[in-house]
């Protein structure tokens, strides 16, 4: 392959001299983010085509989303220690055939009207367990895929466009709902997964199965390691606590939210999916602005702003009436301003966490703050589901978005708040095991190493 510069890695390689010269490094990202997309629109349209195709009441919603968010608390620890005995990018590649005969399966089903709830949350459980596989692999993909000078630059990519198709595949996912009806749009998800797939495959430089030790620690107890070293960490803990009330809150809030737009404010489906959407730009902005305002006003500071802004415009949802030229631009600029504020801070709290881990943890922490983070995703879309039924939409939607202002308040309460310009590096030792003690997005770095 040629490359820009003539400079050479350690282990001989040349090295180019931007990261995005690297034709490797494109493919994978170009795969991860078509991945993300997929993922993250899928999340929507199942739901959606439960409640517009048939008709779920707000307590089997609630169930469903939970359906899809539970392999995140049952196997993401598991999986985070399993995928450093493992090739990375054959764990991706099958993820992504997985995903995309399941929705391609589903759709069919769908259109044949042979689609029913029991078969929806079957569905949203086999692509949420897929899809934490792909998500866990992706990260160790890197390490083995580029020079240790470039992980930064790597990371940053890779967990940008993963942070904006949280906020942006959502309103993909109603866009395309509205556009092309909820069995069209489950198809037009498992094309991106396919596309990820032929992506990922073309990746030339080989990746070798990462060496053991003689005798390997056992799975849980590299498992035991990640759990202690987060936990013993003051600004890991609280990205922890704060992700958990966010992830939580938002859960129930969104649970809410998508029976609230067409049952309260009757808005159809294709004004669904427009609301939806606005968080894209908005998180298009946030992006631009983690480049910048971490660096200039301190990134505890934006975290905690940006935190109390983004969560907070939730706020005035559950106070919109009236006809849909009153509620629909209303609606836009929350959505707008909460991708935004979602999106700095994500790529904030992902430069924080991975600056203050030792690179044989990366795999383990990023596991275990998902663990404790995402794993409440389940618990919140059951309690939204809830409420709603118990409460009423409007109130609950107001319990909910209250709920996820306990996330600025961890973070001003927490090590978080105090963090300046520049990042503390990470002075912790590995926990020793008796093997190498890479964690689950990293190998040993030697001559053969292709990270």
């Amino acid at each position: 392959m040629p490359f820009a510069s003539s400079a050479v890695s350690d282990s001989g390689r040349p090295v180019p001299s931007s990261l995005w010269r690297d034709a490797d490094f494109r493919r994978l990202w170009m795969g991860q983010t078509a991945s993300q997309l997929g993922e993250h629109a899928s999340a929507v349209i199942l739901p959606l085509f439960a409640v517009l195709a048939l008709h779920a009441s707000p307590g089997r919603l609630g169930v469903l989303r939970a359906v899809g968010q539970a392999p995140i608390l049952l196997l993401s620890l598991l999986v985070g220690a399993w995928v450093d005995r493992w090739r990375a990018r054959t764990t991706m590649v099958l993820a992504d055939v997985g995903r995309a005969l399941a929705l391609g399966a589903a759709a069919m089903a769908a259109l044949v009207g042979w689609l029913d709830l029991a078969a929806l949350f079957v569905l949203a459980f086999t692509v949420g367990a897929l899809s934490v596989f792909f998500d866990v692999a992706y990260q160790a993909s890197l390490v083995r895929l580029v020079e240790r000078d470039r992980l930064v630059q790597g990371n940053s990519a890779l967990e940008g466009s993963r942070s904006a198709a949280q906020i942006g595949g959502p309103a993909l996912g109603g866009a395309l709902v509205s556009l092309l009806s909820a069995p069209i749009a489950a198809a037009s998800s498992a094309l991106f997964f396919a596309l990820s797939f032929l992506s990922i495959r073309r990746i030339r430089r080989a990746e070798p199965v990462p060496e053991l030790p003689e005798h390997p620690p056992r799975v849980w107890q590299r498992v035991h390691e990640g759990l202690r070293f987060v936990a013993g960490d003051a600004v890991l803990r609280a990205v922890c606590l704060a992700s958990a009330a966010f992830q939580f809150s938002f859960a129930a809030v969104m649970t809410v939210y998508l029976l609230f737009l067409p049952r309260e404010l009757h808005l159809s489906g294709a004004v669904v999916g427009l609301a939806l959407t606005a968080a894209g730009p908005g998180a298009l902005l946030g992006s631009l602005l983690a480049a910048r305002l971490p660096r200039r006003f301190g990134h505890g500071t934006v975290l905690v702003c940006a935190a109390a802004l983004g969560d907070g415009v939730f706020l005035y949802v559950p106070a919109l009436h009236g006809p849909a030229a009153v509620t629909v631009p209303a609606l836009l600029v929350i959505g707008f301003v909460f991708g935004c504020g979602g999106q700095l801070v994500s790529v904030t709290v992902m430069a924080v966490r991975q600056t203050v881990t030792p690179d044989g943890m990366q795999g383990r922490a990023a596991a275990t703050i998902a663990f404790v983070g995402m794993g409440m995703s389940p618990l919140g879309s059951l309690t939204g589901g809830f409420l709603a039924g118990e409460w009423g939409l409007r109130t609950s939607l107001l319990a909910t978005a209250a709920g996820m202002m306990l996330s600025p308040v961890v973070m001003a309460l927490s090590p978080l708040a105090r963090l300046g310009r520049e990042l503390p590096p990470s002075s912790a030792a590995l926990p020793q095991s008796g093997g190498q003690g890479d964690g689950g997005a990293a190998v040993a770095a030697d001559d053969t190493s292709p990270g």
